[in-house]
């Protein structure tokens, strides 16, 4: 059970995190720049490779995709018609990588002009990529402790998801908080008030549930599986959650149903322990926003009893 959830404290590999969030956003506007948009931003995130994280396949002239590689580490860019560039991540700063991005961008014909190539919603936001000589700690292996547990997390959340036939966003990995997360939607559309930034109001322009796992960061300095229900219902937090070690905790002016990942690893079976929780977090911000639970049930991850016992 050690091996399905690692050790992963955030303090050991604080530094790393910080460059390899910078390096992602930077890859991930990127993707911004060149991939068509879709409902909620779900053309932005990363998906999971067998061996890291990609962009997915974008552009037009040519088709390309960036990829990073957490077992070799290294940046891998490559289009449909066979041209390539790679590089190394470890020992790079911030503004090195951003310098070899472009090359290598520019090496496979893509224009490597990326919109305000600058940290989003980061400490360090006004200043641009190309000058953060700070960012450049890599501890290999911690990075690739991450990798492996964001790919365990990964599959939790498709296995959460299968029970549940309603609209829900993929499973994709956020380069903006740098959380992995799946949402489930509602029909009801949210009224927001003009003063609410354009991301947000296209992310949360109808009624959410979330539900996902983040690294921590230093105003929650450790590792937690997590969920919250947007627009927050009155009373949420007086719903139960499971395990017993889960509980509701304030964060932004709202509340997450929080289960920290050092509690998960004391427990005799995580998998079941985080399902249980994310099911717990799920019905209590159904119950109180009035969602159907029982017309959107999906057991087994079939919406036909008679389906679920087939197997090819």
């Amino acid at each position: 059970m050690s091996q399905l959830f690692p050790e992963m404290r955030y303090e050991s590999w604080r530094d790393s995190l910080a460059t390899v969030h910078r390096f992602a956003q930077l890859v991930g506007k990127v993707r911004l720049a060149h991939s068509p948009r879709r409902n909620h931003w779900w053309n932005v995130p990363f998906h999971l490779t067998g061996r890291g994280i990609t962009t997915r396949p974008m552009g037009r002239d040519p088709i390309f995709a960036v990829d990073f590689d957490f077992l070799d580490h290294r940046l891998d860019i490559a289009t449909v018609d066979g041209a390539r560039h790679s590089f190394t991540l470890p020992g790079l700063s911030v503004a090195e990588f951003t310098e070899r991005l472009r090359h290598g961008l520019d090496a496979v014909g893509i224009d490597p002009d990326v919109p305000r190539p600058h940290p989003f919603d980061l400490p360090d936001a006004a200043r641009p990529f190309a000058e953060d000589t700070e960012h450049r700690a890599y501890d290999t292996a911690a990075v690739t402790r991450y990798w492996r547990v964001l790919s365990q997390v990964n599959l939790l959340l498709e296995a959460f998801a299968a029970r549940w036939s309603g609209k829900t966003s993929p499973v994709h990995h956020f380069w903006h908080t740098f959380d992995i997360a799946v949402t489930r939607f509602s029909d009801r559309r949210v009224s927001q008030p003009d003063t609410v930034d354009p991301v947000t109001r296209e992310a949360y322009s109808r009624e959410v549930i979330s539900f996902g796992f983040w690294f921590g960061d230093d105003g929650f300095p450790e590792p937690a599986f997590y969920s919250y229900t947007a627009p927050e219902p009155e009373g949420l937090t007086d719903e139960p959650l499971a395990p017993g070690a889960a509980a509701w905790s304030e964060r932004g002016g709202g509340h997450l149903a929080v289960l920290r990942y050092d509690a998960v690893r004391e427990l005799p079976d995580p998998h079941a322990a985080v399902l249980d929780f994310y099911e717990s977090a799920y019905r209590a911000g159904a119950r109180r926003a009035g969602w159907d639970i029982d017309g959107y049930a999906c057991p087994d991850g079939a919406t036909d009893p008679h389906a679920a016992t087939f197997s090819a």
